[in-house]
């Protein structure tokens, strides 16, 4: 509104302000909404980035888009889970946006997790036999809409395998096509392998 104005000269200092000032309390107003879904996630997720179990993934620092299209799959129910799709049910377009701008611009927790030389050897065999880099990148920290691998908590990386293995998950068929070829073994090593990397 106020480039249109400059049009015709520079608005008032007086009117100037009172636009800032609006223009803050919206932001702040639209925080402090925001902060409660945010509680509401940190609650499994983790105050701190670090998750409450070895099976709910870490979001913070992943990537804005993956985060916004799970947020959006669940919605659409092309993701399933209990707690996920009863929360994403209630939020708004605008929300989900800005829980995923939020979490994504948070730094990546350090889980500190050391993968043993066994699943190292195992979980590299089965990543390049995947081609999982040409993807998730050399050092499987993604981009845009491909979520970082690398650090990510092994149980969760581990079921979400095994969910695309057995099309429990479906939104992602490419994924699904590329699990079915693996044992059950390589995934838990694959998952420990990146969960250390």
């Amino acid at each position: 509104m106020i480039l249109t104005l400059r049009k015709w000269g520079r608005p008032a200092d007086g009117f100037t302000a009172v636009i800032v000032l609006l223009l803050l309390v919206c932001a702040g107003a639209h925080a402090d909404g925001l902060s409660e879904k945010v509680k509401i996630c940190t609650e499994c997720h983790g105050a701190a980035g670090s998750p409450s179990r070895p099976d709910i993934p870490i979001i913070w620092g992943q990537e804005f888009y993956y985060l916004y299209v799970q947020l959006k799959d669940y919605k659409a129910g092309r993701r399933r889970n209990a707690k996920m799709s009863k929360i994403v049910a209630t939020l708004s377009k605008q929300e989900m946006r800005g829980l995923a701008q939020h979490f994504s611009s948070q730094p990546w927790p350090s889980m500190g997790f050391a993968a043993e030389s066994t699943d190292i050897a195992r979980g590299e065999t089965a990543t390049a036999a995947g081609l999982c880099t040409q993807c998730h990148l050399g050092g499987y920290e993604g981009s845009s809409r491909i979520p970082r691998l690398a650090g990510q908590q092994a149980g969760y990386l581990e079921r979400t395998m095994l969910e695309f293995k057995n099309k429990t998950r479906m939104n992602s068929p490419a994924k699904a096509s590329l699990t079915a070829s693996y044992e059950e073994e390589d995934i838990a090593a694959m998952a420990r392998y990146l969960a250390g990397y």
